[in-house]
């Protein structure tokens, strides 16, 4: 199994002011500075929590939950083909390019045989009809190329979200096959065969992966801010921690990469209403009954399952890190707040010069993102993030975070106590 955390810290989940400075999607070192001469505190306030929580968790819900058998044989299935994934996958790999602005795109999908390179494949179907028209061959490699931006979006699709849609390969991508081929009865190797592309067009049901969108006044008109400060107490002065940009706002709407939006559409000012760019075609909800939820930390990687075990879902997420460990055990969900105030205190880390608590506004750019889905474990939730392309890739301050529109998509169909199982 995967390399277990070192041990767990009591002030988890906490959000240093490194981060979350528009415009960088990087996501900044944890440098928390722990205080404990005061009691912890949640970081969203108990009243904006569902009020049904209240009443369908009581104190029982932290103990232990059990996990069926079945449940977990299916988790160590996909475990052990992520390790293994995670010992091959070529961490240097190149990725290849979009097209420049000075490349006449073409027209129609160029048919690519093994024997054709990848990045004349890549040079040739950048175009609306390319990307729909895209098609599995053998030898596909690692890089950026239309194949894989159209396998984005079935993936996501079909609930094995691959986090930002940028058309590459990778640990995301990956792990997103490697669930897909779980949840269809297909062998789980992170491999996109044939068979897997067969299955996922199959489930695409004929619906283009990519469309045109026209960019709308409402679009432009926002609200936007003009960045987001570093500092929680200018944060907190803030009406709300909205997007920056027209482009950040479209790439969470449609759950594609911001540069890849950027790329995919060269000639675009993204400043005009009526102007029309290619976007995806995704799906913006998950499958009901959901009743258990695991939290992988070896994998990086959400997985959930419905009363009937079979896992119905997986997003790639952060899941804190060897200085900041998430729990252990099994606890409940107990509630969810959409657009939380962030309720800052110095008792759980002191950011910057910030002794006294703060209220910091809602906000997709907002330290939790735009929700929370509060856990059983004090100050431990599910929650969304500023920076949707480091998801996975980076560390979190021990609470799961994943991309805006999937901790939203899971939001809207959880319910107050739902289990949620944290194994390493």
């Amino acid at each position: 199994m995967f390399v277990r955390s070192i041990l767990a810290l009591s002030l988890s989940c906490i959000f240093t002011g490194t981060a979350f400075a528009a415009p960088t999607t990087a996501e900044q070192p944890l440098s928390p500075q722990k205080v404990t001469s005061a009691t912890v505190e949640d970081p969203i306030d108990p009243l904006a929590v569902e009020s049904s929580a209240a009443s369908t968790v009581n104190s029982a819900a932290a103990s232990e939950a059990q996990i069926s058998q079945q449940e977990l044989n299916d988790l160590n299935q996909a475990a052990d083909t992520l390790q293994n994934l995670e010992k091959t996958e070529d961490k240097t790999a190149d990725i290849a390019s979009a097209p420049s602005t000075t490349e006449a795109p073409a027209t129609t999908e160029t048919k690519t045989t093994p024997s054709s390179s990848n990045a004349n494949a890549a040079k040739a179907s950048w175009t609306l009809d390319g990307l729909n028209n895209a098609e599995w061959y053998e030898n596909i490699g690692k890089g950026q190329f239309p194949v894989y931006a159209r396998a984005h979006v079935m993936l996501n699709n079909s609930h094995a979200s691959p986090g930002a849609i940028d058309g590459t390969s990778g640990m995301n991508t990956l792990k997103a096959i490697s669930s897909f081929q779980q949840m269809n009865g297909l062998k789980p190797t992170g491999e996109l065969t044939k068979e897997t592309w067969d299955a996922l067009v199959a489930k695409q049901g004929g619906k283009p992966a990519f469309v045109e969108y026209t960019i709308t006044d409402a679009d432009l008109k926002g609200p936007y801010a003009d960045s987001i400060p570093r500092d929680y107490a200018l944060q907190a002065k803030m009406k709300g921690l909205y997007y920056t940009r027209t482009t950040e706002m479209l790439g969470e709407k449609f759950h594609m990469d911001e540069d890849f939006l950027k790329k995919l559409n060269p000639k675009a000012t993204f400043k005009k209403a009526g102007e029309k760019i290619i976007v995806t075609n995704i799906r913006n909800e998950l499958p009901e009954n959901i009743h258990l939820i695991v939290a992988h930390k070896g994998a990086k990687q959400l997985y959930l399952f419905n009363s009937q075990n079979q896992m119905v879902g997986s997003f790639p997420a952060t899941i804190g890190s060897s200085d900041t460990p998430s729990p252990t055990g099994t606890y409940k969900v107990t509630g969810v707040a959409p657009n939380p105030w962030y309720s800052y205190s110095p008792s759980n880390f002191v950011q910057g010069n910030n002794r006294k608590p703060l209220s910091l506004p809602p906000g997709p750019n907002g330290p939790v993102g735009n929700i929370w889905i509060g856990l059983s474990k004090k100050s431990f939730g599910i929650h969304g993030t500023p920076n949707p392309s480091a998801i996975s890739k980076t560390a979190s301050h021990g609470c799961i975070r994943l991309t805006n529109w999937d901790a939203n998509d899971l939001g809207k169909k959880v319910k107050s106590g739902v289990t949620v199982k944290f194994l390493e």
